[in-house]
């Protein structure tokens, strides 16, 4: 199974991915995590990944160009389409029943947001579904 995580932290995630039970799952080539950092996928000079939202409102939401080019080059990479998830609040809760079916999964991409969500083009453009792991927000999305 292969996991490619898109975050605007690649380093938070390739040291939580070392270490434990995935780091050995890792280890023994039972799954594949490839961290990608979305500020790569960004064709500005400063790598800006977020944006005013649409319309105005307080705080800022992940701009879609930058996901969408990053999910676009991902998937060109093999020939079967990863399952794209967006982590959000939102989401379905992720539970062990739901885990189970995700890990018949060849491939699963993971979208991870910040500030207050991405622009809603992503949602409706590049989503499978959406993902929460519980009522409450982790630091660094």
């Amino acid at each position: 199974m292969r996991f490619d995580v898109i975050t605007i932290f690649p380093d938070l995630i390739a040291d939580a991915v070392a270490h434990g039970v995935l780091g050995r799952a890792l280890a023994q080539g039972l799954v594949e995590v490839s961290v990608h950092d979305l500020r790569g996928f960004c064709h500005d000079r400063h790598r800006q990944v977020d944006d005013t939202p649409y319309g105005g409102g307080p705080g800022m939401v992940m701009k879609p160009e930058p996901f969408f080019d990053a999910v676009r080059s991902l998937q060109a990479e093999t020939p079967s389409p990863a399952h794209v998830v967006l982590l959000s609040p939102q989401g379905r809760v992720l539970t062990q029943p739901h885990a189970a079916e995700l890990a018949e999964r060849e491939r699963i991409m993971l979208l991870c947001a910040r500030y207050e969500g991405v622009d809603e083009r992503v949602r409706q453009g590049l989503v499978d579904e959406e993902i929460s792991i519980g009522d409450y927000v982790l630091s660094g999305g």
